[in-house]
């Protein structure tokens, strides 16, 4: 049986004076589900505290999602950003039910948009 979509939610929590540096540390990493079989991504930054932040990605299959999360890439990735983030770091798994949209959203994985 093929796998089912699932979408991948993990709810990162920069350490202290450590939000900027998480970020652009960690949203090329974000942005690279995309060449591991994912759909679609997002990494949202709280605009409360600045320190909390949310990364979906939206793959075909749970084994695409773990491609991905013990690649060399993003284990190196992980390893360089060590000390920005709280751990652990628990991914939680979510089966489609629904979606829709009504505008698109930025695509860029350039500076936040203020």
């Amino acid at each position: 049986m093929a796998d089912e979509p699932v979408l991948v939610e993990i709810r990162w929590v920069a350490n202290p004076f450590r939000g900027e540096a998480f970020e652009a540390a960690w949203l090329p990493a974000a942005a690279a589900v995309l060449d591991y079989g994912a759909t679609h991504w997002t990494f949202y930054r709280a605009n409360d505290g600045l320190l909390d932040f949310t990364q979906h990605a939206l793959f075909g299959g749970k084994a695409l999602w773990e491609r991905y999360w013990y690649s060399e890439e993003i284990g190196t990735a992980r390893a360089e950003s060590s000390g920005l983030y709280q751990v652990p770091v628990l991914p939680t798994f979510h089966a489609v039910v629904g979606s829709g949209s009504t505008l698109d959203a930025p695509t860029t994985t350039g500076p936040r948009l203020t």
